[in-house]
């Protein structure tokens, strides 16, 4: 029979506390020739134990001899049942990282719910979002490419005596010019979040 240490947790069976009297019947049957040899180191074991497997106690309460052990109610009065927890189960790693990021997020929630009363707003407004301002920028990129194209054209005319090759260069070169500038200009609008069009800063002060 295996040996079995009584403080294992995993061990099988019922469990119970080894008190007095079960150690010293124990005791007694590591001494008892007529038991088997593995009986014999089992009680012994057995005997240095706190808890111990019912079974194997009562297995060799029943092969002790009838005047040589006590009887099993008194051999067994005032011993406790044991419980031991299940192990408890490993969280593989794809769940461990599921729930890192689930704590990061639920942090950073927390952190922006605690400081948004002291952190300026982010303006989500987005450059054309609606189709008036879509239009309006088409008509005054064209205006501003048209504006051009005649003060190119205009200039050229004046100084190269009306040729009408160097006209028209000059009116492209304008209208380039104006075309770069309305992108410069575009950029310096949507790189500024804070600078309004004096249409929209009318509409919110009229709101106040």
């Amino acid at each position: 029979m295996k040996k079995m240490s009584s403080d294992d947790p995993n061990q099988p069976g019922l469990v119970i506390t080894v008190t007095e009297s079960i150690r010293s019947f124990l005791l007694s049957a590591s001494n008892d020739h007529r038991l088997s040899k593995e009986l014999r180191e089992l009680a012994l074991t057995l005997s240095s134990a706190a808890n111990a497997p019912y079974k194997q106690i009562r297995s060799i309460w029943m092969e002790s001899a009838f005047d040589s052990r006590p009887g099993l109610i008194p051999l067994f009065s005032g011993s406790n049942f044991v419980f031991t927890s299940p192990k408890p189960r490993e969280k593989s790693e794809e769940l461990k990282e599921r729930l890192r990021k689930l704590k990061e997020l639920a942090e950073r929630k927390e952190y922006q719910e605690l400081v948004k009363d002291i952190t300026p707003k982010k303006d989500l407004t987005e450059p054309f979002s609606t189709y008036k301002d879509q239009i309006g920028f088409g008509l005054h990129v064209a205006l501003t490419m048209f504006t051009g194209y005649l003060v190119g054209y205009f200039a050229f005319r004046a100084l190269f005596n009306h040729s009408p090759i160097m006209n028209s260069a000059g009116g492209i070169l304008g209208l380039v010019f104006g075309m770069l500038l309305e992108t410069f200009l575009f950029i310096i609008r949507t790189s500024e979040p804070n600078l309004k069009l004096p249409s929209s800063t009318s509409r919110l002060k009229k709101n106040q």
